[in-house]
């Protein structure tokens, strides 16, 4: 099956900041894709690789367009470099949509965090939530004046629903004092930096809100080249070791040996591909597991975390 079903133009583009760059697309080839906030598309390089970028509600979107935000990563491995040189007419492959972030159903109010180019998602959230009439906050912040993207379309949406911050003055968020005046049934969204996400979830947690209200996704900016080392996984059922190049993830690996391997999201935010950890020490770089999930070392996401010992056996 294609990867990249679909075919995208480039329809328009913007520079939203100095780093952010909006694009919107018409689908030629393939199916006007039905999405609901949350989701992604991976977008196919030239260099036989993809990357996700979340698909923005925008107002006044033309029908059946897609909509997405790229930042200009400064460690650019090709993605964003690629998706800021595209222009008008120039046409890419995508894959259809994916939701691991998806908004919870029914009435209960909504308390939205996002950072930097982790508000693509977050806007589409507060438009669906708009559109419902359901009761929502959303707190954005950045680190100054003329850093936040898409802030005039955030207004349109949000009306007096949109509260700002800049690190760099009296605004400077305040993630617990948010907390405090949403409503105690509240579900808590949260994608940016790791560090906010991090802040958010230890704020929540301090403030008693239980975890299956807090959601998020983080979006990590491209690594260049990675120093990672190679180890070796033993499958539990069968004793059989499979070398895991410094290259390679560990299902790419089990793949390459000939086994088939669960999983979907390859950036370590769905949790399809989890096994448990039988023996050896994983080096967990996932954004799904809870900090005591991580500190048990039983459990881990085989799309991207790796070894701190030289094996790990697997239960599989």
């Amino acid at each position: 099956m294609d990867a990249h079903p679909l075919k995208l133009k480039v329809r328009s583009y913007a520079a939203e900041t100095p780093f952010i760059r909006s694009l919107v697309f018409d689908v030629e080839e393939g199916v006007v894709p039905r999405w609901q906030a949350g989701a992604h598309i991976r977008v196919a390089l030239p260099n036989g690789g993809d990357r996700p970028y979340s698909l923005m509600a925008l107002p006044n979107l033309p029908e059946g367009a897609l909509a997405l935000g790229v930042l200009r990563e400064e460690a650019s491995t090709g993605g964003s470099r690629f998706m800021h040189a595209l222009k008008i007419g120039d046409v890419v492959k995508a894959s259809e949509p994916v939701n691991n972030f998806h908004l919870h159903e029914g009435t209960a109010p909504a308390l939205l965090f996002a950072g930097g180019i982790g508000v693509t998602p977050i806007l589409s959230m507060a438009a669906e939530l708009t559109a419902r009439a359901s009761p929502y906050r959303l707190h954005y912040a950045g680190r100054s004046e003329g850093l936040l993207a898409f802030l005039p379309h955030l207004q349109e949406i949000c009306a007096n629903g949109l509260s700002v911050h800049y690190d760099s003055d009296e605004s400077r968020l305040d993630i617990a004092a948010a907390l405090g005046e949403a409503a105690a049934n509240s579900h808590i969204y949260v994608c940016g930096p790791a560090g906010m996400i991090d802040a958010v979830k230890a704020a929540a947690l301090a403030g008693g809100v239980p975890a299956e209200r807090v959601h998020y996704e983080l979006f990590k900016a491209e690594q260049p080249s990675s120093p990672d080392l190679p180890f070796e996984v033993e499958l539990k059922s069968t004793g059989q070791v499979v070398s895991v190049a410094a290259d390679q993830t560990i299902i790419q690996a089990l793949e390459a040996a000939g086994l088939d391997v669960l999983y979907d999201c390859q950036r370590g935010d769905c949790g399809i591909c989890q096994c448990g950890v039988v023996a050896g020490v994983p080096d967990h770089r996932d954004v799904i597991l809870s900090d005591d999930e991580k500190a048990s070392n039983k459990v881990m996401q085989i799309c991207v975390s790796r070894a701190k010992s030289e094996r790990l056996v697997l239960d599989l």
